[in-house]
């Protein structure tokens, strides 16, 4: 009785829970421990049954054996998440070797690609020899970094495994900076973009884009000489029946269909879209630029950037640029050709109703 009390006394209470259903105790769920002990052996001294024999039923099958792993994951600039397991093999070697304490190493390893870390910026930091899971303070934040996980027995060190290399992000904003987009509002019967804030130039004068496009529609044509394209000015240039800026597609709003007088089932749909033409490029910060013969400021760093529509027909874009002495010139001409095969589209405030 004594023996298997204390055989009982080794197992957990949700052991003790189970033999007890198993054995047909009363209420167990309610008793303590120590009462499902003392239950639990009285039923097996009167049915006579072999304690270890059920224990060993109860105990559930061994996990298959585990790897030892280190896993580094940055929190945010300033502290990193690590968590680890440690086989049972590795363990007794290490204490076969005299490993007394469980260390975190971490290195600093930005740029190489060899497995090395940078000198002066090994950081070992002791833990808990029974823990799976540490924080670890960053020294440098918008770093990459590497963990391993060892044993320190004096001077020796017991390395067990590395973990993957991972980028602690910056304190600081990001100084990418994405691309953006120009809005403008489908309820306007001209589209007049929004100044966009970009590194290129601030035009200095509103009307610069208007002018060039004009220039690249009307003021320019190519004439074939043998191999050589020669670009000329057009004379019939205003016949070509282009209309102003914001003009256009904007303007093609359906016909009257001839319905009047219908019921009130009836419906207006409305559609408009269009298409702009960017142009930019960079040169010497002193040289002066040209397109078309219109010049076309730079920025600071020789960046320059403009924004013209884009609508049916040709437009030839002449760039020319001359540095500040007038000794030396680059040049580029871009030619662009745009075709709408079907137009149906009309803007809100011409939508007319139609029958369906």
């Amino acid at each position: 009785m004594t023996q298997a009390i204390t055989s009982l006394a080794r197992m957990t209470l949700r052991q003790l829970r189970q033999m007890a259903s198993d054995l047909g105790v009363t209420l167990y769920s309610r008793k303590s421990k120590e009462d499902l002990v003392s239950a639990i052996a009285e039923k097996q001294e009167r049915r006579g049954g072999d304690l270890e024999a059920i224990e060993a039923e109860l105990n559930p099958p061994s996990r298959p054996q585990s790897e030892t792993r280190v896993v580094f994951l940055p929190r945010d600039p300033q502290w990193a998440y690590v968590f680890w397991e440690i086989s049972d093999n590795d363990r007794r070697r290490a204490q076969g070797e005299g490993a007394a304490h469980l260390n975190l190493r971490l290195a600093d390893v930005t740029g190489l690609q060899d497995g090395s870390a940078h000198p002066h910026t090994l950081q070992e930091v002791p833990v808990d020899s029974h823990s799976t899971e540490w924080y670890l303070p960053v020294p440098l934040c918008d770093r990459d970094y590497r963990v391993e996980l060892g044993f320190r027995s004096g001077s020796q060190w017991i390395s067990l495994a590395f973990s993957s290399v991972a980028r602690v992000p910056a304190l600081h904003p990001s100084d990418q900076i994405l691309d953006q987009f120009v809005p403008f509002s489908l309820e306007t019967a001209t589209p007049s973009p929004a100044p966009v804030s970009t590194p290129s130039f601030e035009p200095s004068d509103s009307g610069l884009h208007e002018r060039l496009y004009q220039s690249a529609t009307t003021h320019f044509r190519s004439r074939r000489v043998g191999s050589e394209v020669l670009h000329e000015q057009d004379t019939a240039g205003d016949q070509r029946g282009l209309s102003d800026s914001g003009a256009g597609l904007w303007a093609s709003g359906l016909n009257e269909s001839g319905l009047g007088g219908v019921a009130p089932r009836q419906r207006t749909f409305w559609l408009v879209a269009d298409a702009e033409l960017i142009v930019y490029g960079a040169t010497d910060p002193s040289a002066r630029l040209t397109i078309g013969g219109e010049e076309v400021p730079l920025s600071s760093d020789g960046t320059f950037r403009i924004q013209v529509p884009f609508r049916d027909g040709e437009q030839m874009y002449a760039v020319e640029a001359t540095a500040a002495d007038g000794e030396q010139k680059r040049n580029i001409t871009l030619n662009f050709e745009r075709v709408t095969p079907e137009d149906n589209s009309n803007p809100a405030s011409e939508a007319k109703a139609e029958w369906f």
